[in-house]
């Protein structure tokens, strides 16, 4: 059966983020009809379109969030699928990783179950990174028969929400651990694109770097095809399914804009973590969460980010639609019509 003669309710948090903004608008695309889960100060600049619904939700603070959730069991009695999307990539304090991703998941699956409102389908966007840099000598993607060895207190708390959730008996989880998400509105890929306008490419070391991305609409094909061949239970890894050189995205951007000069810069990884860790510091002293700090080094200086993509291929049919020369295209003429470039 399809799901336009579903007419599913689906709660999407973390809305209007990046990757949230693009799963509301896979919904309403799909005919579903569509609850947009933000907190009260977000900016809901992406969340224009009058079908959407909206749901305040504060992860943080359980009882709120009961209260909250209760409204909505009495309204409409709560929602076919909840893709949990919410959740923390920059903090100030390592601690709140665990509070922002890990806590807030579960206070988020006790509330749903405490009132009798677990979905048919709970998806929750985890990542890549929970793996660590691990086959680093060999090159070989990582697979799901892999132990996660994450490095950073952001991949530490995603793990733990995936193993909250594997714990959970029956509980109807489907994991996706995307690899480095890019598109429109995302704006860490977009400091590269500024970057290479002002004729500055930086890369982080010498030694090969293999390099995996996924465009976030194939991304948003591939979470609701779990929902479509009710498929719960899962893990998968998402990709485009290819595999990168360390200058292949910033060779693609600088095509698209028009090929200006650029300077080619090699960090070697001691000076980036040096200024990792002072740029961390400096933040901690001014109260603020740094872009670039100890968890982004070690992201940065991982080698090695091929993934398996081949039981989401199998399983559920994926096929992505953008590999990285057409999502990159398309990534360089919004920024440019947005006027950010």
């Amino acid at each position: 059966m399809s799901l336009q003669k579903e007419n599913k309710n689906i709660l999407v948090t973390g809305a209007s983020g990046f990757i949230g903004s693009f799963l509301v608008e896979g919904a309403l695309e799909r005919g579903m009809q569509v609850w947009a889960g933000v907190r009260k100060s977000s900016s809901r600049k992406y969340l224009q379109d009058d079908r959407i619904q909206f749901a305040e939700l504060d992860f943080a603070n359980k009882d709120k969030l009961k209260e909250q959730l209760s409204v909505h069991k009495q309204e409409h009695s709560g929602w076919d699928a909840v893709i949990h999307c919410a959740g923390v990539t920059k903090c100030k304090n390592r601690e709140d990783f665990d509070k922002g991703n890990y806590q807030a998941t579960v206070n988020l699956v006790e509330v749903l179950k405490e009132l009798d409102m677990v979905p048919q389908h709970f998806i929750y966007i985890s990542s890549l990174s929970i793996f660590g840099p691990i086959h680093e000598d060999t090159y070989q993607p990582i697979s799901e028969a892999d132990e996660a060895q994450p490095n950073t207190a952001y991949g530490v708390s995603k793990l733990k929400s995936e193993k909250y959730l594997q714990a959970l008996e029956g509980f109807p989880y489907v994991i996706y651990r995307p690899t480095g998400v890019y598109g429109p509105r995302e704006r860490d890929y977009f400091l590269m694109a500024k970057s290479i306008k002002q004729h500055i490419d930086f890369a982080p070391g010498f030694k090969r770097q293999d390099l995996t991305f996924i465009y976030v609409k194939d991304l948003v094909q591939a979470v609701y095809l779990s929902i479509e061949k009710n498929i719960t239970r899962r893990a998968y890894f998402v990709s485009d399914g290819q595999v990168y050189s360390a200058r292949a995205f910033s060779d693609l951007i600088q095509k698209e804009l028009g090929n200006p000069w650029v300077i080619h810069i090699k960090c070697p990884l001691i000076v980036l973590k040096v200024v990792s860790l002072l740029a961390e510091t400096v933040a901690g002293w001014l109260g603020k969460a740094s872009t670039l700090n100890g968890d982004k080094y070690n992201i940065m200086k991982q080698r090695n980010w091929q993934c398996d993509i081949t039981p989401l291929v199998k399983e559920l049919g994926y096929q992505p639609e953008y590999l990285l020369d057409r999502g990159v295209k398309e990534i360089i003429a919004w920024y440019k019509k947005e006027k950010w470039l």
